[in-house]
């Protein structure tokens, strides 16, 4: 990489820095006019962003990249607009007896970090990399963003918009391949998110760990679905078909595998079968079915695909419209569905990340929560069946970022429930309150009052008889 890329993101974040520093405290009607401005962005320029988004996937629903990247990150602007007052508040702690009637006061106030980077990846280009930048804004700070470049238009688009729309001591893009990110990972920001896989994850926490700059990583993971008996298998494979199918289920919460008890194995793979034919027809024409991102990711899905299939598993290609996917040349891939899963095929030990679905059988449940348990803990858990107390045993017994019950994904889109994950999945949060706080600085502002209070208490040399009084008294 090019020095000059290097130092041009040093001069812009010396540049931030110095604004904010300037500008402390950042004013309210401030932060809710950049948030204004990055709505805004969206709104006027959607339907650019969606064709970019097509042009660089090979093809992506514009619907779908409305409802994903455009309208649900203008909706999370309108909620942080609308809860930022609340959360920017000082909140009032409480001071040990006799303190408090001496007059001491403690508060917590939640304050901006400063500037913070955002390393945004090609799956929801625009979501993954607004939608952080919304509630950045809103605990008042400055943002760079490093979009991917496996979406290179749409990560060109966004650049010449920010620049139109912010000065750069607000929000800057740069763009540029893996040597540009690494660079930026390495930025002494005040905060940094990152959202993509758990391998570069590691990478990412390493390089911000030379300058101790704490990090939000939004990771991967294999997540689970839970099928109980009670299941209805008809709804919940529609359900199943929708999450994995979206975006040709290059999602990070898409459903990695289905854990179905042993007896109802073939209803379970026939709903998901119904549910795809249901919403997909077909699949090479069709404009809602979108492409895997690259060659490269389309060459390592047929290779889970091959690799199952060599050690035995039996391989299911959802294709409706008997359509001959051997000569098309535009990365579009059928559901495919693998019975008869063992350990050591790749695709139980990768996060998939498109469109194939192992299916693992258990006799009683107890097994698929011993499964799940003794693995990576995974960024979404989903649980399938009316019987409450399975659900219950399901979600109190095994840990993840997050859960979606009777359905798949859905935890993600609710505004005030913080997403984040645990372990390999990642760690910190936005969305919520949650988010809000990870990006302050939450800190502790204690008032002594007039009164000798440290006399008072025995903690004052020469040490004596009020000394031992308050040791008795704080050890009861």
């Amino acid at each position: 990489m090019a020095d000059d890329k290097k130092s041009e993101m040093e001069a812009v974040l010396r540049k931030q820095r110095a604004a904010h520093h300037q500008m402390r405290p950042e004013l309210m009607a401030l932060r809710k006019d950049r948030i204004e401005r990055a709505m805004n962005l969206l709104k006027k320029h959607g339907d650019d962003l969606c064709k970019v988004m097509s042009a660089d996937f090979g093809n992506r629903s514009p619907h779908q990249s409305m409802i994903t990247d455009i309208a649900g990150t203008i909706s999370f602007g309108k909620y942080c607009l609308k809860n930022m007052d609340k959360w920017a508040r000082p909140e009032k702690r409480h001071v040990q007896f006799p303190l408090g009637l001496l007059g001491a006061k403690a508060q917590l106030r939640y304050e901006p970090k400063g500037v913070i980077g955002i390393l945004s990846p090609w799956n929801f280009p625009v979501n993954l990399s607004f939608g952080p930048l919304m509630q950045v804004f809103a605990a008042g700070n400055r943002a760079m963003i490093k979009p991917s470049e496996f979406t290179e238009k749409t990560s060109q688009l966004t650049q010449e918009l920010v620049a139109e729309y912010f000065t750069p001591d607000e929000c800057a893009v740069f763009t540029g391949g893996p040597e540009v990110a690494a660079a930026f990972s390495e930025l002494p920001f005040d905060h940094l998110v990152f959202t993509g896989s758990t391998a570069t994850g590691r990478r990412v926490m390493e390089a911000a760990s030379k300058n101790l700059v704490p990090v939000t990583l939004e990771l991967g993971g294999k997540s689970p679905v839970f099928m109980g008996e009670s299941a209805d298998f008809a709804k919940a494979g529609e359900r199943i078909a929708l999450g994995k199918m979206m975006n040709a289920g290059q999602i990070c919460l898409a459903p990695d595998y289905l854990y179905v008890p042993e007896s109802k194995q073939d209803e379970a793979i026939h709903g998901v079968w119904q549910g795809t034919a249901n919403m997909y027809p077909t699949l090479l024409e069709n404009e809602d079915y979108a492409s895997v991102v690259s060659d490269r990711h389309f060459d390592r899905l047929q290779g889970l695909v091959a690799d199952a299939r060599d050690k035995g598993a039996e391989v299911i290609e959802v294709n409706p419209g008997n359509e001959d996917f051997s000569n098309a040349n535009q990365r579009k891939m059928p559901l495919t569905i693998l019975k008869g899963v063992t350990d050591d095929m790749k695709a139980m030990q990768e996060e998939i990340f498109g469109p194939v679905l192992p299916v693992k059988t258990y006799k009683g449940i107890d097994e698929a929560i011993d499964y799940v348990n003794e693995h990576d803990r995974p960024l979404g858990l989903y649980y399938f069946g009316e019987d409450s107390g399975e659900r219950e045993k399901v979600l109190t017994k095994t840990i993840s970022g997050g859960v979606t019950v009777n359905d798949v994904i859905f935890h993600v889109s609710m505004e005030d429930l913080p997403f984040g994950g645990v372990g390999p999945s990642g760690m910190g949060s936005y969305h919520g309150v949650e988010g809000f706080r990870e990006f302050s600085h939450a800190r502790s502002v204690y008032t002594q009052p007039k009164i000798d209070v440290a006399k008072l208490g025995g903690f004052k040399p020469p040490y004596g008889a009020a000394t031992e009084k308050a040791v008795k008294t704080m050890m009861k």
